[in-house]
């Protein structure tokens, strides 16, 4: 019998929930060994080979070869191991972030310095 999840009507919000972090098992176990510098070089040398090296699913592989970082989460990905791929990729979490909403970084950061976005935020906005 599922859990009760009222939690997951939440418009455009992913909840990181010990389902997610199952699914993600292995995504998030390859996220965190980019935190070793040979693991990042191995991994930037071949990505697909150091990918095939994790039993993660195709989809997942394809979702991080993308650095579609929206489809990670939404395959179990938790954003805090998720940015240790920014990292390899010399980005930053806001740069990371504001690719996620679809606005530049300079956007996203001025969006969060004026307190964020409201709760009618479509994601529309990041496109103008």
């Amino acid at each position: 019998m599922p859990l009760d999840k009222p939690y997951q009507g939440v418009p455009g919000t992913t909840i990181f929930d010990a389902d997610m972090s199952r699914k993600g098992y292995w995504l998030n176990q390859f996220c965190m060994s980019l935190m070793k510098a040979a693991n990042r070089e191995r991994f930037k040398a071949d990505e697909r080979a150091y990918l095939d090296e994790w039993a993660m699913t195709e989809e997942q592989k394809q979702a991080v070869l993308a650095r579609d970082l929206n489809r990670c989460i939404a395959l179990g990905g938790n954003i805090y191991f998720l940015a240790k791929i920014g990292a390899t990729d010399g980005k930053s979490f806001q740069q990371m972030a504001g690719s996620m909403t679809g606005m530049s970084e300079d956007a996203y950061r001025d969006m969060m310095v004026s307190g964020g976005r409201s709760a009618a935020w479509t994601g529309k906005e990041g496109s103008k």
